[in-house]
């Protein structure tokens, strides 16, 4: 009989996970509250049901006679994930402490302080409290609800005109009603890969990300990541064992968590936790090079409460074994598509491992969507042998791809640029 698995939302990201689940041989019941989630139309079964009425998700476990439970690629779902899997007695690799950690900006912020991790200056604000700039921060500013992801409900604010309604926007965006505003930081951007297994922390990837700056005040949203960072050995000396103490602290057995950070003048500010999936997966070129499966990991662990293989140790190398991996990410301008170009030649390359593509022909991009996560429409995945090999890809890769809305014009937001070759050598 087929094990099954319920796996919580369903978003594009999460329907790679479902069809990993599927292609274990898994029988997968997707719950979402959108009808038309692209993992539900993949799933065995679905339900249209908000997560978070978790006393109702624990009764169709109970009725499928479910094996286990997974969030997918949700920061957000985190919390009810862990109080669904604690009621019906399944394995779960968030503790109590890592949900308060990981799971909101101002638990993150608390717990950074607590264990002198440098974090971004700033203050919160909820709907009770003078919603004025305080005097010690200084234009502009960054404004995101404490408790959303993805871009959604932050913006940054350069001047007093539009800094109140900004706040209140944010506010709405919050289901704790509290609203983060922090220094605006222009400078580099990194992120470290963790994997949890049997109570060890292991760096799994280090990476540089770079934002978009084309979008105004709208939340600055990726369009491309490089492995191993070049930060990684400034991150190693002087960020990792802070964290360490922090993981012992949290509890933390099994899992995985990406956490983003800001590089200024040398000194490192975390800034972002996602305790589960990245949608920006750095899990897909950790597979190709180092040869396992964090969705495969999580999956099983769902199942049985083992994460991983005992092998894992000797194959993680967050150096990548000396090899360079780059994601480039599509971002698309609002309107609707009318010809995608190039695609399938981008797939067909030897050097990719995996696009995952998110919109096709007639897909419409509403404004909206713009600055936040939405609007990416691929992201593409590169490993070469060199940082030469990857910069020669993102230039082929940019004259292969055209997509044009219905009046003939790119809907192309910005194409990464190839990488100062010096920093990675």
């Amino acid at each position: 009989m087929l094990k099954k698995l319920i796996i919580l939302g369903g978003n594009p990201e999460t329907a790679i996970l479902v069809n990993t689940a599927i292609s274990m041989g898994i029988y997968t019941i997707v719950i979402d509250m959108s009808p038309d989630s692209p993992a539900k139309k993949i799933a065995n079964k679905s339900y249209d049901l908000n997560v978070f009425e978790v006393d109702k998700v624990v009764q169709i476990a109970k009725e499928n006679n479910v094996d286990g439970v997974l969030v997918g690629v949700a920061d957000i779902l985190v919390k009810p994930y862990k109080d669904i899997c604690d009621k019906l007695n399944l394995p779960c690799y968030a503790t109590e402490e890592a949900v308060e950690a990981f799971c909101s900006k101002d638990g993150f912020k608390k717990y950074c302080l607590e264990h002198n991790i440098q974090d971004i200056p700033g203050i919160y604000i909820d709907g009770s409290t003078d919603i004025d700039k305080p005097h010690n921060l200084g234009y502009p500013v960054m404004i995101k609800p404490v408790d959303n992801g993805g871009g959604v409900g932050m913006k940054i604010c350069r001047d007093e005109r539009d800094y109140k309604e900004s706040v209140k926007t944010a506010l709405r965006y919050s289901k704790k009603g509290v609203v983060l505003v922090e220094r605006y930081m222009n400078c580099d951007d990194m992120a470290a890969y963790y994997t949890f297994r049997n109570g060890v922390p292991y760096i799994s990837a280090i990476s540089d990300r770079v934002t978009t700056k084309k979008q105004g005040d709208a939340s600055p949203v990726c369009i491309g990541a490089i492995f191993p960072s070049k930060y990684s050995d400034l991150f190693v000396q002087n960020v990792h064992p802070k964290l360490c103490k922090l993981f012992e602290t949290l509890k933390i057995q099994n899992g995985i968590l990406n956490i983003q950070f800001f590089v200024e003048n040398n000194i490192i500010y975390a800034y972002d936790p996602g305790f589960r999936l990245q949608g920006e997966a750095p899990n897909i070129p950790i597979e190709h090079i180092n040869g396992f499966d964090h969705r495969e990991m999580l999956i099983n662990f769902a199942l049985t409460g083992v994460f991983g293989k005992e092998d894992f140790a000797q194959r993680n190398d967050y150096m990548f074994r000396g090899k360079m991996s780059c994601t480039i990410w599509v971002l698309l301008k609002g309107g609707k598509i009318d010809s995608i170009q190039g695609l399938d030649k981008i797939k067909d390359d030897e050097n990719v491992v995996f696009v995952l593509d998110r919109f096709k022909e007639g897909d419409t991009v509403e404004k909206d969507w713009l600055g936040t996560e939405r609007q990416v429409f691929a992201r593409i995945y590169v490993v070469a042998e060199t940082i030469q090999g990857v910069n020669a890809k993102i230039t082929e890769f940019k004259d292969l791809l055209n997509i044009f809305d219905q009046n003939g014009e790119s809907m192309i937001l910005e194409w990464l640029k190839p990488f100062n070759e010096n920093d990675y050598n």
